[in-house]
């Protein structure tokens, strides 16, 4: 029997016991408003366990050491929020090209800039997709509420190490610094640690991908040694220019996410097998939008919400399962739209799709998006 403790946590304080419960040793960062208490913590925290913790000088600098605890075989993470996920983008390309697992939490604000550090928002869904430059996937996880904070966490470890990559939180301000009761377990089972090699040293290829096409990666100084770079590079590590070569690998990282998304999505499905109506949302938004469905099943409107909790790679499959059933789609978001043009783009042929922002800094009321329903519902 596992023994659970009830508490009251913020969010940011569920993302710090769930990183602990995945095993996090390492974490390099900057404190940035509204993400500075998931550092606080593990300052006071990981150095009781025998893990470090470094205050770096920037963000960039956050970011990079990161990606040097996790090369010497840490679980390690970073976190921030806007303009610091903006500074760690060109470092979080090299641990995507690199392949080293991390885990980078991002407590969205209002932006751009500076914007509104102590307000909440959802404007960085698509720059955590497409902030660094060139092809390459992500996998971005969204929360939606603090036990949920807590759980996320650790599966955002547990795929960073099984795919060798990172993975990106995308709290927003209200789930990380909103507090509710969870029950946090003494131990949770199903947490993965990343393979160690199984050659000799004298036979190791770094980068020679098994079936899952993710590497295995030793730890530096465990008598192991391979180059590590941001350039295209070989089975060895080093670089090459090598059209074939440079195509394997580019298809491989693409591959080892593509080929393993039922794996990796996660989205609920509320009250959607009689809607007429589905409404799209993530983070602390889709907490009012299943406030406001309720609100709209007694008044006789069918309707239901599909909670996106990965938001890359985005759930395809979820989505198209009511393209054809569904009068109509209301995307809610923080934002002057950005998942919806996702949305639209998968299904906008078989069902109009509506986009209901909210983006002054305060969080979007189940009233907006009832309104919206009830709008939508007369005119379907």
């Amino acid at each position: 029997m596992i023994e659970k403790k009830t508490r009251l946590l913020q969010g940011n304080e569920a993302c710090v016991e769930g990183a602990l419960a995945a095993g996090v040793t390492f974490f390099a960062g900057y404190p940035i408003t509204p993400s500075t208490e998931i550092a606080e913590l593990l300052s006071l925290y990981l150095p009781r366990i025998g893990g470090k913790f470094i205050q770096m000088e920037d963000e960039i600098a956050g970011m990079a050491a990161t990606i040097g605890g996790s090369l010497a075989g840490h679980k390690a993470m970073t976190a921030t929020s806007g303009p610091g996920f903006s500074l760690k983008q060109e470092n979080l390309g090299f641990a995507i090209m690199a392949e080293v697992p991390c885990v980078i939490v991002n407590v969205m604000r209002g932006g751009p800039s500076t914007g509104l550090p102590t307000a909440t928002a959802q404007g960085d869904v698509m720059q955590a997709r497409w902030g660094t430059h060139g092809d390459h996937p992500i996998i971005a996880l969204a929360p939606y509420s603090v036990p949920d904070t807590f759980y996320t966490t650790i599966k955002a470890f547990n795929l960073a190490e099984k795919y060798s990559t990172p993975v990106v939180i995308l709290l927003d301000e209200v789930i990380g610094h909103m507090r509710e009761k969870i029950e946090v377990p003494d131990h949770v089972d199903g947490i993965i640690d990343r393979k160690s090699p199984e050659k000799s040293p004298e036979d190791y290829l770094p980068y020679e991908a098994g079936p899952d096409q993710a590497p295995v990666l030793a730890k530096f100084g465990s008598g192991y040694r391979y180059h590590v770079t941001g350039l295209t590079h070989d089975f060895t590590g080093f670089p090459t220019t090598d059209p074939k070569q440079v195509k394997y690998l580019m298809d491989r990282l693409n591959n080892k996410i593509e080929m393993h998304k039922d794996d990796i999505i996660e989205a609920e499905e509320l009250e959607l097998d009689d809607a007429e109506i589905m409404v799209v949302a993530y983070g602390s938004v889709s907490r009012s939008a299943a406030n406001a469905i309720r609100s709209a099943r007694e008044a006789g409107i069918k309707v239901g919400l599909l909670r996106l909790k990965t938001i890359w790679p985005f759930a395809e499959k979820h989505l198209k399962k009511y393209a054809d059933q569904v009068k109509a789609v209301i995307v809610a978001e923080q934002n002057q739209g950005q998942i919806v043009y996702e949305v639209e783009r998968l299904i906008g042929c078989q069902a109009p799709v509506y986009a209901e922002n909210r983006y002054d800094g305060e969080l979007m009321k189940p009233e907006q998006i009832l309104n919206r329903i009830k709008e939508v519902y007369r005119n379907a």
